[in-house]
Order: structure tokens, then sequence, then C-alpha cells
């Protein structure tokens, strides 16, 4: 007799009824496990690749029922990959899985030609869309990479220098997916540094103070101006004028020209014609300003420090200049001379004689100039 329905004549139908009753289509007379007449590529769900050698017992699993174990061989869902397996990926890429995975393994993708990578939690924008996928997925495109950070993939080019708490600031900061330059550290943040820009100073290349020597480098100790400026007056300005080597005793920042200082706290005060005259006038008498013939300390109050003395010493005793009795600040004119203050008083028609009459003026090798210190005052040396 065959193995036909009249087994569970003698035998307990284990299937309980969710299969066919012809037992002979899966078993033989030899034993019942396994079932060696069974063919699963005449199922609905042929085994290929890698489900060929998962064990019956993966799938068919055992169903609790109120008198045994029952396996379930019939009715199973096998639409999609997730009836059985897990989905890592949550729904993101679709339900599709052989859009990239085959039953061979699934850590093998199949062509990524067509892979939306937007669907992922890395959207590639900006540069990324053009990074080859072997640069970021070097080994296989299975593998849990690390994106939160751009220091996940991006070396730290600044090496440590933006670190904070001794944490890294990440590329974003500054940066973005459209390239690395120029940066997007903007005026407002520059400001809330240690450095707040003034002045010309933002309109300023950030090359011109971070680009010193062949990298580029931010953190700058010190924010003193000779930390990026020349001091062209070297040792000439008097050190309480040039606290710490800040020149904002003098200078702003809207321009090194236009100087801004309080000459009355020097031992000169500025007084007529002074007011107006340029500081150069003084300081770079013989040069343009910048050049090495500087004078702030070494030059000292006396007129002929900075005006030719045409008087040729006659009116210098000792080392005391006599200007002053002469002269005052708000013009050449000697508004100040009295003659009768000096030796030879002027009375009677002396009064209305011109000054040249008896100070006559002298040509040497050096030039001309006016003889005042007659030294014979006899009425024979002028008549």
């Amino acid at each position: 007799m065959g193995l036909d329905q009249n087994c569970i004549s003698c035998h307990e139908d284990v299937h309980l009824g969710t299969l066919d009753n012809n037992c002979s289509k899966c078993h033989t007379m030899n034993k019942f496990s396994p079932a060696e007449k069974f063919n699963h590529s005449k199922t609905k769900f042929e085994l290929t690749g890698k489900h060929k050698e998962v064990k019956c017992i993966k799938c068919h699993k055992n169903k609790d029922n109120t008198k045994e174990e029952l396996k379930i061989f019939n009715g199973l869902r096998f639409n999609n990959c997730s009836s059985c397996h897990q989905d890592i990926h949550k729904d993101k890429l679709g339900g599709d899985c052989k859009s990239c995975h085959n039953t061979q393994s699934f850590r093998k993708i199949n062509s990524i030609k067509n892979f939306n990578h937007d669907r992922t939690n890395f959207p590639l924008i900006g540069k990324h869309k053009k990074v080859s996928c072997k640069k970021c997925h070097k080994n296989t495109f299975s593998r849990k990479l690390n994106y939160k950070k751009c220091l996940d993939c991006h070396s730290d080019y600044h090496k440590g220098e933006f670190s904070k708490n001794s944490k890294i600031t990440d590329c974003k900061e500054c940066h973005n997916e459209n390239g690395f330059t120029p940066s997007s550290f903007t005026l407002e943040k520059h400001n809330k540094t240690g450095f707040p820009l003034t002045g010309a100073h933002k309109a300023t290349a950030c090359i011109s103070c971070h680009l010193k020597t062949n990298r580029w480098q931010f953190k700058i100790k010190g924010n003193k101006c000779t930390n990026c400026h020349t001091d062209i007056h070297e040792n000439s300005i008097n050190k309480k004028f040039f606290i710490n080597n800040k020149c904002t005793n003098c200078h702003t920042t809207k321009s090194w020209e236009k100087v801004e200082f309080d000459h009355n706290k020097t031992e000169f005060e500025l007084l007529g014609k002074h007011k107006t005259i340029s500081c150069s006038d003084c300081h770079f008498p013989n040069s343009k300003v910048g050049d090495k013939y500087k004078k702030f300390v070494s030059l000292n109050s006396n007129c002929t420090s900075c005006h030719n003395d045409i008087h040729r010493g006659q009116f210098i005793e000792e080392t005391n200049e006599l200007c002053k009795n002469c002269h005052t600040n708000n013009d050449w004119n000697p508004s100040l001379f009295e003659h009768d203050n000096t030796e030879f008083k002027l009375d009677g028609a002396h009064k209305n004689v011109d000054c040249l009459e008896c100070h006559k003026t002298i040509t040497d090798k050096k030039g001309s100039y006016v003889y005042y210190k007659i030294k014979d005052t006899r009425c024979i040396s002028c008549h």
C-alpha cells in the first residue's frame, strides 16, 4: 500500500489539516523527518543563495497549539523581505530590499547607480554629491559609518586650534558643504572674539592677518598692534605714550595717517600756528613718514629743532634761545621786540630810521643774514 491519505488511518496528522492529506508528496516510508521528497522549488518561494543554507525551523517556526507544537508550513508571508528580516533601515529606503541586496549576502550590494542617498540620514548636498562612494564606503556599503561630525571623515586642518574644553569644534561652525572657502565665519562672530574688528580692519582681507606663514593660523597670540604691524617708530616714542606697545594713544583703526594725540600732555603745548601744522613737519622733518629719520623723544623744545636760525646764533646765549623775547607762536613778526630794552635805546631821530640802515645784511659762504648784535654803538660807527 502506498503512502497516501490512508496514512492518517494509523498516523496522527501532525500538520492538523494545514497541508495536503497526500503525505507521499513529501515523505517516504523510510522516515518522516526530514521530508525527503519535498522540493521547495515547487513552492511559491524558491530558495536561492543563502536561503538554501537556512534551517527550516528558522522560517517554519513552531506555533503553540492547544494540543501540541505545530510547525507552520503553509500560509507564511514572504512578499517582502521584512516578513522574516528586520528592516535595519527603518523603512527609510523603502520596502524593496532587492533594489540593493540579493540572497547571496546582505553585505554585497547590487549596483547603486540609481541609489537615492537622500533617503538616508545623510542626504548628499553641495560638494558631497561629487564625491565617489568609495571615498566614504571604503570596505562595504553595509558597514555603518559615523557621519554626525565633519571630523568623522575629514582631518582637522587646524590641528586642534579650535578646541573648547579639550573638544575640537566641528567644521560646520565656519564651513558648509559648498566648499571650505569662503568661510562662513561672519564679522559678527569675529566681534565676539578677543579682537573685535573696527575701522579699516573691517575691510582687511583675512589672509593679511591669518596667513603669515605657509598655513592658515587663526589663534593669534596677543592683541597688540605690533603683532601685525611693524613699529616704524622703533624706540623713538616715550614709553609713557606707548604703553604695552599699543598704538592707540595716537592712532585709531580708521587710518594710520589720521593721528589723534593730545600734545598738551607733553612738555610742549601747541599754541598759535603750531596747532595748524602737520605732525610730520616737526617729527619727520627730513623724510617721508616711515623712514628712519624719526624724531619724537629726541626732539627738544628749542625753536631751532624745527626752524632754521636765520640769525646765525646771535640770539643764543650759551644754550638758551631768546626767540620768545621777540616772536610769538602766531607769526614770525618780532611783535614782542622793544629796542628800548637793548643796550642802545632809540630816541630822537633814531626812532624814524629804518632798521636796515643800521642792521646791515652780511653775505658769506653760508649765505646772507642780518647783523643785529652790533658791538660798536659809538656814533662814528654809523655817522
